[in-house]
């Protein structure tokens, strides 16, 4: 893993790291039933938490999945961060992607001021790079945790439609570039569990 770096709150010791559980088909009812469960997990990491919200079908009537991305002193409380999620443990997950997350921005979801009204937003996650900083929620780069080698860069963003999502990041000679409908996260009628 690189260096640590400063992450938003000024702390050197953390590094980022990028959390995305993929739910398994037909698990929205389980993992619903937990959310009480998992934000209380996540009430512990309020401070570290970069950006955190779920992927959600085109509709945004279910869930397909569960970012975040934290600020965390080791590869291994990351992976306890990812393995110990209330989520996790009762199997709403069908896969995990855990990677390093160099955050090129310097910001968290909250302190994101662009918004514009209309568009929907966006996790991107592609070989390419972002082809402008506009609309621009949380990016950053995907790093092996074993290696630190580069997978690619992840951005949530605002966008007109999946096409422009995928757009903002495009992938280098047709490589596939992943776009899910997301969503603010949190506890409902919380403005901000970072205060």
């Amino acid at each position: 893993m690189p260096e640590p770096r400063a992450v938003p709150g000024g702390r050197l010791d953390r590094r980022a790291f990028f959390v995305y559980g993929r739910d398994h088909p037909g698990s929205f009812e389980l993992k619903m039933s937990l959310n009480e469960e998992h934000w209380s997990f996540m009430d512990r990491y309020g401070d570290r938490l970069i950006a955190r919200g779920p992927t959600v079908t085109e509709d945004g009537e279910s869930s397909t999945g569960s970012l975040h991305i934290v600020a965390l002193a080791s590869v291994t409380e990351a992976r306890e961060f990812a393995f110990d999620e209330p989520y996790f443990r009762a199997g709403v997950f069908e896969s995990v992607l855990l990677c390093g997350f160099v955050d090129q921005l310097g910001r968290t979801m909250w302190e994101f001021q662009d918004a514009v009204p209309g568009l929907d937003r966006f996790l991107v996650i592609s070989p390419g790079a972002a082809t402008s900083p506009k609309h621009l929620i949380a990016y950053g780069d995907l790093l092996s945790l074993d290696t630190s080698a580069p997978l690619g860069r992840a951005a949530v963003l605002e966008a007109s439609s999946p096409d422009d999502a995928a757009r903002a990041l495009p992938a280098p000679d047709g490589a596939r570039v992943e776009v899910h409908h997301w969503r603010f996260g949190g506890r409902p009628g919380v403005a901000s569990l970072r205060d």
